[in-house]
């Protein structure tokens, strides 16, 4: 039985770092209510999806019983966006990592190009580097909460890849410095955790660890796989054992980016012809596009997504998407969202198979606003 409410609350995952800021001392908003603590860790598990924890929780006992409060991830459900959401506080609309790709502009002129911000690259994930082109600290200029503890002389620490570390979207979303301490596995994850807290120390101190394989593994098999629940179970007994070795007196805080969908609908728009009548680019991920129209095409290119997609998707226009705040308040990013937004309902999944042959192949996605894309836990053990 999942301890998971039926419907998650109004916060979402950009009010994490703030309310975990507060509780190691800073002056700022505490929207999650944690209480004081001296050190604190964040666990971000890619992937761990609300629902599919209630859905699995024969696998996963120890999350079933510590998830009792339930957020949103924020739309797009997508990585960048949600680390990017997390370590400045803030919704997509604010920090502009609007999507998995997108376009954006050289600030020394030159034709827009789609841009990768999880691998920093451009057009492609596997594209040449975007760094010289589109360095991090102008991509996102917003200060991160990490640079804040910083300055406030809490030691900030990494537990994660070491080709995480100085990856583009690291600095671009999280900023600070800080001390890495390189972790592969889930026991290396606990190990760099402990031993960045283990021990007294006059500081305080802030842990952000990060453990991709789940949502890798969901990809790969789909979730729900016999290998995406071995996963699962490793992950369990990790937030087990670390809820129990942790010292007393420190916050524990473990949630996710967003959940995931299996492919059941594979929309291929590499084979529909009408789709790109009128588009100079398309970027985004299966369930969540932007459609840029060439100049003046955009009402014929949102008539034709809406007629081609009919069923298999919202398609919205970029004023639309603004209105309903879909992407979080605000238009400063607003020439980043595409002239036309079409977001995947149901198990559908927008492939561009020429396009993005190794992302049309997953088993697994997400993005769009679903519950099982949206849904993430918010596990709390703070200091006894």
């Amino acid at each position: 039985m999942s301890a998971l409410p039926a419907a998650p609350s109004d916060h979402s995952l950009a009010d994490v770092m703030p309310s975990v800021a507060s509780a190691l001392g800073v002056d700022i908003r505490n929207p999650l209510g944690l209480e004081p603590a001296g050190d604190a860790v964040l666990v971000l598990v890619d992937g761990l999806g609300a629902e599919l924890i209630r859905a699995h929780a024969e696998d996963a006992p120890t999350l079933s019983a510590l998830a009792t409060r339930m957020i949103s991830a924020g739309f797009p459900a997508t990585t960048a966006t949600s680390l990017t959401s997390l370590a400045v506080g803030a919704p997509c609309s604010r920090h502009g990592i609007v999507g998995y790709s997108f376009r954006l502009s050289p600030d020394g002129g030159g034709p827009p190009t789609t841009f990768n911000p999880l691998r920093w690259t451009l057009g492609a994930a596997d594209g040449p580097s975007a760094l010289d082109a589109f360095p991090p600290r102008e991509v996102q200029s917003r200060p991160s909460l990490l640079e804040v503890l910083d300055v406030e002389g809490v030691g900030v620490h990494y537990v994660m890849r070491p080709e995480f570390r100085d990856s583009g979207l690291t600095r671009a979303a999280f900023r600070a410095a800080g001390t890495l301490r390189p972790a592969v596995s889930l026991d290396e994850v606990r190990d760099g955790v402990l031993d960045a807290v283990g021990v007294p120390s006059r500081t305080r101190r802030f842990v952000y660890a990060y453990y991709g394989d789940l949502d890798l593994i969901g990809h790969i098999h789909g979730p729900g796989s016999p290998e995406w629940r071995r996963s699962l179970r490793e992950v369990d007994a990790f937030v087990a054992g670390l809820a129990t070795d942790l010292p007393r007196d420190c916050a524990l805080v473990v949630t996710a980016d967003h959940g995931m969908v299996a492919a059941e609908t594979v929309v291929d728009l590499d084979a529909h012809p009408t789709l790109s009548t009128g588009v100079e680019h398309i970027a985004g991920e299966a369930r969540v596009r932007h459609v840029y129209a060439r100049p003046g095409a955009d009402g014929d290119v949102l008539a034709a997504w809406r007629d081609g997609l009919a069923g298999r998707a919202r398609v919205l226009d970029r004023e639309q998407a603004l209105d309903e705040r879909l992407f979080g308040p605000g238009t400063e990013h607003a020439d980043r969202i595409g002239d036309v937004v079409a977001v995947a309902t149901g198990g559908v999944v927008l492939a561009r198979t020429e396009a993005e042959p190794m992302e049309s192949s997953m088993a697994g996605h997400h993005g769009a606003n679903t519950a099982a894309e949206q849904h993430i836990p918010l596990i709390v053990r703070e200091r006894a």
